[in-house]
Order: C-alpha cells, then structure tokens, then sequence
C-alpha cells in the first residue's frame, strides 16, 4: 500500500515512519506482534479503540518525537516492519498447494467485519467476510474484498434508565480509520461512474490492507454528488427498498466497474449473499463490450465463474424489490448496456418471468447468475434446496443445485494470548496456516492441569474486562456514583460463567432462559454451585419484539432479589464478543431450528475452551457429540410453535440443572473438573480445525473456486464460442423438449438381476441433447439412485426413436425406478442452466 505523506496528520519523525505501514495493514487485528508498540504511544486509547492508526492521527507531534528519540523503541520499529514484510512475502499454503494457479478471486459482501476500528458491520455476515479476508491472507489465497465504506456503520446501542435500547450512528471519519483513498495513475482519487436513471453517480474508491489481501470499499460522499446521492453509503442497512436498491447497485456495478478501472483480471466473482447480485450481471455486460456478443451469451460464459453463497433461512429473508422500482433505477441500463428487454431482465429475478406483479428477487438472480449455489451448513445446504426448489419445477429436492460448505472462523482473531501460546506449545506456530493434517492429535496431549489452567485465567480477565465496561456503560447512561461502584464488584471468576450474545430477534429465542424467573433465580443463587450470566445484543432499530426482549433482560439484571451474578453488556461489537468468547465457559445458542443458518459465535470459544449447549441447528446440527458439548431439542422443525418453546425451555434448565452444572463442579482432589476437561480437550482438538476458516476456505478453493475459474476460461475462450453454442442447444431444447415421447417400460427379471427396456421419441431433438435415466429416491437419508439408460438402435416406432436399456442388480423393487429425460450438454449445470426435465406416466 502506497502511504501518501500527506495523508499522515501528523508526519512522524524519522525512525518512526514505518508505523503508518504497520497501522494500516489490518493483520494487526489477530497477529498481536505489534500490540506493545501501540500500548506505549497511547495506552488509554489503544484500550479504547484497538485502533493503530487513529493513535497515529491523534497523538500529538511532540510526543511522537520524543518517542523517537528512543533508540530502543525506534529498533523495535524497525524490527517489527521487517517481520511484518517477511511473514507477509512468505510461502504459503496456497502457493505450495496450488503452486501454477494465476486464479484471481472477487469477493463481494455488504458488511466487512475485521476489527472494531473498521465500522462497518452489523454481525455475522460482516464478520464472516473479514474472517474470509483473514484466512486468504494466511493462506495465500489470492481474494480480492469489495464492500462499502459507510459513513454511519451499523448502529451504537445505549441501554437507557429504563432498560431500553436507545440507537446511536456516530460518524466514520475516514480520516481515522485504517484505509487510504485509491490513486489511479496520475496519483488522482479514483472515482467510478455509476449510471442511475437520469444522472450519473460518483463513487469513490478506498483500500483497507489484510496482509496479503486488499479490501476496496465504495463511497458515494462526494461533494459533487446531490445530497441524496451522497447519503447512499450513508448507513448499513438503513432505509426501505429503494435505499436498498441503490447500494446494492453501487456494491454490484459500482464494485465490478472499480476491478475494471483496476485492472484486475477475475476468474472468479464469489457473492456473499444476493445483495451483490448485480455485480454478475455487469460482469456479463463488460463481456458483450469485450466480444459484441449478445447479454445471453455473456452471461452464459461468464456465470460459471461465480460462486454464489446464501445465508438466507427463509426465503422472506431475500431482497426483494418492487418492478416498478427496478424498471425506475436500471430500465436504462438494461436496454442500452445490456441490450434486452425489461422483461428480460426482470425474468432473471422471478419465479415465473410471466408474472407482471411478481417481485424481482436478488436471490433469484444470484442463482441464475452462478455456476455453484451453496449454503453456510449441512442443514443450511438442505433447508436452501427447498427454499430454491420452486426455480427447478419437477426435479427432486435432492437435487436442486444447492450445495453447503460450513461457515468457519479465524481461529487466530478469536483465540486469547493466553490459548495462543497454548495452541502454539501444542501445535506449532504454523497450525492455523497449512492443511491443519496432525493439528487433533498433537493438541489431544494437552493434560487436564494447563487445561484448566487456561480457562481460570479466562474467567478471570473475562470478569475483570465485564466490570469494567459495565461501570463505563453505566458512567454513559449517568447511573448514580454506588451503581457504579457496585459494577466494579460483580461476577466471580471461579463460578460456572454463561454467556448468550447474539441479535435480539424472535427466531433467535434469546428469552427462553427467562420463561422461568423463578427456577433462574435458584441457578443463579444456588450456595454451592451457582452460575452467572452474561448477556449481549442489539436488536434491529424497527424490531420492537426484540427491543422488549432486551428491556427483560435489563430490568432482570437491576432487580434487588437477584445476586449481582446478571450482566447485559450493551453495544455489542467485534471487541466485546471476542472478550466473551475468550472468556465464558459455556455458550447458549437457542434459535428455531433451521432458522439459524451456520451461527458462528459457538465456534468462537472453541480455540478457548469454552463448551457449548445449542439448539441442535445450523453448525451445530453436524458437530454435537455428547462428548464435546450439550444439545437441545430433537432435531425436528416445530416452527413458532409457543408450546414446543415451553417445552425446550424445560429442557434447557434440566440440561444445565442436571448435566452441565454437576459436571462443572464435580472436582478432583486437584480441584480440577475432570468430565468438563475432558469436553474441553474432545472440543478444541476435534471442532476447532474442523470448523475454522482454514477448512472452510480450502473448501472453497478447492471444490469450487479451481473449478469456477476452469470453466470461466473454457466458456470464454474463442470470444465465447463455446457459450455461443450452449445457448444455441438451450434455444433448441426449449423449442424441442415438450415433443419427447415415451414408449411402453418393459422390465424382465433375470439372474438376480433387472432388465430394463423404454422406447423414447425425442422428436427435433439429438441423442446427445438429452439422457435418459433411471431414478429412485433414496433409502433412508442416503442420496437418490441415478442409472444412465444406454440408447440402442433407431426403431421406426411407434414411437419413432429409440430403445434405451439399463441392466440393474434387483437389489430393491423395479417399481422403485421411474425414467426420465434431462438435458445434457458438454459443461453444461443442468438443471443449474437447463431445468427441463420429463418424467415417465
């Protein structure tokens, strides 16, 4: 990153500069090498803001210069920036693993969330994209970020006097946050053109640095802009439709626009949610400039080359926008960059293209715009076949093309300096950044005294971290002088601590530990073996069911009768959930299952030690195990149903009455809980690695990134010629499909074995174009069974066509199998790309 020495206010003394490299490469957020060097410029606000560059904008010139002229603190300067340079410019996984990949990756997303003193996330999304950005760094994989920079991020939450969520959206001065302004060739602010219907909108471009990974970020606060147009990057999430609109225009078109004026060549576009789903659409239109192709074959041989995750539950939860809104903002871009029609275009987002009234669907068009559709789980995965299914009429939900890859996190951002130097006495300095192959075994040696160990001296800082920003969230609200004080004597480290952070929203169920005050109490006051609890979340400015949720769990925390063993801890952030997750002992997740997609905060505590109790949904669905954690529900869909909540909230005090609280107290002669640190050990060994994004991140570039790219490159190679062709086969089977006829179904028994027979007409239609199949649908949770059928001799008929055979093992009725036709072209995703499909009777 080129760093302007304008841009430094004020310019540092000599010996000094290479902080502002330092300040503004991001790997400062989970590498901690540096963390001393800001500590002594400016303690107080490094425990603030954890913000290296604002101390550098903020400290005054006169101290800067005495520190200078510290010999000591100038070499430690010094040796710090080589480091920096040599682990940066060091081998990697990717560079070992893949060493002749030139892939280039896009990475689009909303929200970013990399560290506090980046603002510019709400929650789990935005800081599955940072945590995506982190590991590429580590890893070496070479991904590209494109986001936007608000200028109010996701909201400040207060909690009044009354227990009630008061929003704050304090100004992100650009100034003091860790980016640069993007300079083009001429040392000038790069700035993108984004056509909106009768104007033009400038849009300017900055960088933030990940190690090896940049992240740009679009703004539209241009003074030249309207007012309107300037507060289009204005708030995260903020506004109705048509604020939405317009920033998913900026992050889509805007995004691929500002790669162009880049230069960057990208193989592969990867959509974090639909909120970016234009972006492929532009990349088909920067093809028909390129080769004068036609948008149909643009996006044809562009498509495979993006990836397309959904984190989406329900599908309610897609952006949908009204025709008439998409018609105002992108009617003229349609017929004048892409060259087609409106309702063209709006078919690309709809259920059904003939359906005037239907809204257009982001998620719709991502999928339609992708080569790979994915989901966040295991569950997810099967949860987005259905969600998705009505795009694929006819085809079995098993194989709707939805596939999964669970979400994960880095491991590094997460993990206290105290589990740090643990996992790197067990594993190696390096176990976060290869294939992770001996990682469960070396750590399963750990012994039971260094585990326990390290979660004591969690709790501790944990307790002493909560007292601390309570008594400053109570300084805030102006809480009398004695609360205060009491603040600074609440929680105890050596009691079972429960933490519960996450959104305030209905599905998430984050009151269903208060559907019983009364047994609660007993928890908490229990003389031997009492709990404590901490609590955190926002809820969505417009939610008012959540904030009510959140003023129960305030006004609990005040009562009188209650032992100070309750904390909320207002303004959940990056800062506070890593404290937490370095510090509790359990972690409570109970969201409606399958509305929690992956979830990600129970993975957090994993490198920690923390142990989790969870609805059995999302991540959690495939990593229970009694012997790493604790499950609730039965692994069923019960919807909003008020009596099965009733239910798991019964079951989640017995859980913590009769298993978690007498396994977590039940010591040793050493003191030492030996079942829990038997958990602790299965967990961290087990689930850290494997739900970590190191796993998941050599997922994506191995099961469909390397794939993605690939078949970009075979599509596009010729000018297109072989997506010309594609869409040529997907014309004639359109025109051609309906005419397909089948014969009788002859089956004949023989040797243990099925002989099958079907005559089949296929009209306009050439052999190649189709196959002819055998299904049957799966036994028991296994996959369907799928048998190609071998096409024989021309008959004159009738039908006219051919004979299609397929010899089976009769291992299962032949009433089991049904035929059927589906497309089939060289490299085609059918049913992906081709949805035709015709079943026999």
């Amino acid at each position: 990153m080129a760093i302007s020495g304008y841009y430094l206010i004020p310019p540092l003394p000599e010996g000094l500069e290479g902080l502002a490299e330092l300040a503004l490469d991001l790997r400062w957020s989970w590498s901690h090498t540096t963390d001393r060097l800001w500590e002594r410029i400016d303690p107080e606000l490094w425990e603030l803001t954890r913000n290296p560059w604002l101390i550098l904008q903020t400290t005054s010139r006169t101290h800067l210069e005495e520190l200078a002229r510290d010999p000591q603190l100038r070499q430690e300067v010094a040796e710090a920036v080589e480091d920096h340079r040599r682990d940066v410019a060091r081998d990697t996984w990717f560079s070992h693993a893949h060493p002749s990949s030139t892939v280039s990756i896009a990475y689009f997303s909303m929200e970013f969330g990399l560290s506090e003193a980046l603002p510019i996330y709400s929650g789990g999304l935005g800081v599955l994209a940072g945590d995506h950005l982190k590991t590429a760094s580590d890893l070496g994989v070479p991904v590209t970020g494109i986001g936007l920079l608000y200028q109010q991020g996701y909201f400040r939450q207060v909690i009044d006097a009354a227990g009630g969520q008061v929003e704050y959206y304090p100004y992100n001065d650009p100034s003091q946050l860790p980016v640069l302004p993007v300079r083009d060739s001429d040392g000038e602010w790069l700035v993108i053109d984004v056509p909106f219907p009768g104007r033009t909108v400038r849009v300017r471009a900055w960088e933030a640095q990940i190690g090896r990974v940049k992240l740009y970020l679009l703004d539209t606060n241009d003074p030249v802009n309207s007012p309107a147009d300037q507060c289009i990057t204005a708030e995260l999430y903020g506004g109705g439709p048509e604020m939405r609109l317009q920033q998913e225009i900026i992050l889509g078109i805007g995004g691929w626009r500002l790669l162009e004026a880049l230069g960057h060549r990208v193989d592969v576009c990867h959509l974090n949610e639909g909120h970016a789903a234009l972006a492929v659409v532009d990349r088909a239109r920067s093809f028909v400039a390129q080769t004068r192709q036609p948008f149909a074959v643009a996006l044809a041989a562009t498509r495979v080359g993006n990836v397309f995750t959904t984190h989406t539950p329900v599908e309610a939860g897609f952006d949908r926008f009204p025709p008439s809104l998409v018609a105002q903002y992108l009617g003229g871009y349609v017929s004048r960059e892409l060259g087609i029609g409106l309702p063209d275009f709006l078919a690309l987002g709809r259920r059904a293209s003939d359906d005037d009234e239907e809204p257009f669907n982001m998620a719709y068009l991502a999928v339609r715009g992708a080569g790979a559709v994915n989901g966040v789980s295991r569950l997810h995965g099967e949860v987005s076949r259905r969600i998705f299914q009505p795009l694929f009429p006819r085809w079995p939900r098993a194989e709707v093309p939805v596939g999964h890859i669970t979400n994960g996190v880095h491991v590094p951002s997460w993990d206290s300096a105290a589990a740090d130097e643990l996992w790197h006495r067990a594993c190696g300095a390096d176990r976060w950044r290869g294939a992770m192959v001996s990682v469960e075994a070396d750590f399963k040696g750990v012994d039971d005294e260094t585990l326990w160990a390290l979660r004591n001296q969690g709790s501790r800082e944990l307790v002493e971290y909560a007292r601390q920003r309570l008594a400053r969230q109570l300084e805030g609200a102006g809480a009398p002088e004695e609360e205060i004080r009491r603040a600074k004597d609440r929680l105890d480290p050596d009691v079972l601590t429960i933490g519960f952070a996450r959104r305030f929203a209905t599905y998430k169920r984050p009151n269903l530990l208060l559907s019983d005050p009364d047994r609660l109490l007993r928890l908490l006051s229990h003389h031997a073996h009492p709990v404590q609890l901490l609590v955190a979340g926002k809820a969505h400015p417009r939610d008012e069911e959540g904030k009510e949720l959140i003023r129960a769990w305030a006004r609990l925390s005040r009562r009188p009768d209650v032992p100070a063993r309750v904390m909320f801890l207002a303004d959940y952030d990056m800062s506070l959930a890593e404290h937490l997750v370095q510090g509790v002992d359990l972690w409570i997740n109970t969201p409606r299952r399958p509305w929690e997609a992956s979830g990600t905060s129970g993975m957090k505590i994993l490198v920690n030690g923390g142990l989790n109790l969870s609805e059995l949904d999302g991540w959690w669905a495939e990593a229970y195990r009694p012997d790493v954690g604790w499950a609730l529900g039965d692994g069923q869909e019960h919807d909003d149903d008020a009596r099965w909540d009733a239910h798991e909230a019964a079951q989640l005090y017995s859980l913590l009455e009769d298993e978690v609280i007498p396994c977590f107290y039940d010591r040793d002669h050493r003191g030492i809980p030996v079942r829990w640190v038997a958990r602790m050990r299965q967990s961290m060994a087990e689930l850290t690695p494997r739900f970590s994004t190191n796993r998941m991140l050599r997922s994506y570039v191995e099961d469909l990134y390397l794939a993605a790219a690939r078949a970009y490159h075979e599509r596009s190679a010729d000018g297109g010629a072989g997506a010309a062709r594609l869409v040529e086969w997907r014309r004639a089977l359109a025109a051609a499909f309906t005419g397909i006829r089948f014969g009788e179904l002859e089956v004949r028994e023989s040797d243990g074995n099925y002989a099958f027979s079907l005559p089949v007409a296929l009209g306009d239609l050439a052999p190649d174009d189709v196959q002819v199949q055998l299904f049957a649908d799966p036994e028991g949770r296994g996959q369907p069974e799928i048998h190609p059928m071998r096409a024989g001799a021309e008959r004159q008929g009738p039908p006219r066509g051919r004979v299609y055979t397929a010899v089976l093992a009769a291992r299962r009725p032949a009433s089991h199998y049904t035929p059927r036709v589906i497309p089939r072209h060289e490299g085609a995703r059918v049913p992906l790309e081709a949805r035709q499909i015709l079943w026999y009777r």
